[in-house]
């Protein structure tokens, strides 16, 4: 919000904006690319945690799917690589169909603080 120019505000608020009006219109817009990549970040960083749940979480109806995959692949006495496989691609499938969608906010909002003016 720094970087957003305060001619803008001053523009709106000689136009007759409100300061609602200002942040729905003008502010917004123009952070959309990062919250957008915000978001997506934070969805993906639980979903792909693996250290804080393992020591949390005891019971195995309560392991997130990074922990029950490690577990399920690091037993000695049973290796199901196709439940593995199947996992790994629940895993895998939420985050790719996201990342279609949002594709263009995630590209931009990595571009957005690299411009230089």
């Amino acid at each position: 919000l720094k970087n957003v120019s305060t001619s803008l505000d001053e523009a709106a608020q000689i136009d007759g904006a409100t300061k609602l009006q200002i942040y729905t219109k003008i502010i917004l817009p123009i952070m959309f690319p990062i919250l957008t990549f915000v978001a997506i970040t934070q969805f993906m960083a639980p979903w792909f945690d693996y250290i804080l749940p393992s020591f949390l979480i005891s019971s195995t109806e309560k392991k997130t799917l990074a922990v029950g995959l490690y577990e399920m692949i690091n037993t000695q006495t049973n290796t199901n690589f196709t439940m593995f496989a199947a996992g790994s691609v629940l895993i895998a499938v939420p985050v790719a169909i996201l990342y279609l969608f949002l594709q263009k906010y995630l590209i931009s909002g990595l571009s957005a603080g690299a411009n230089k003016e």
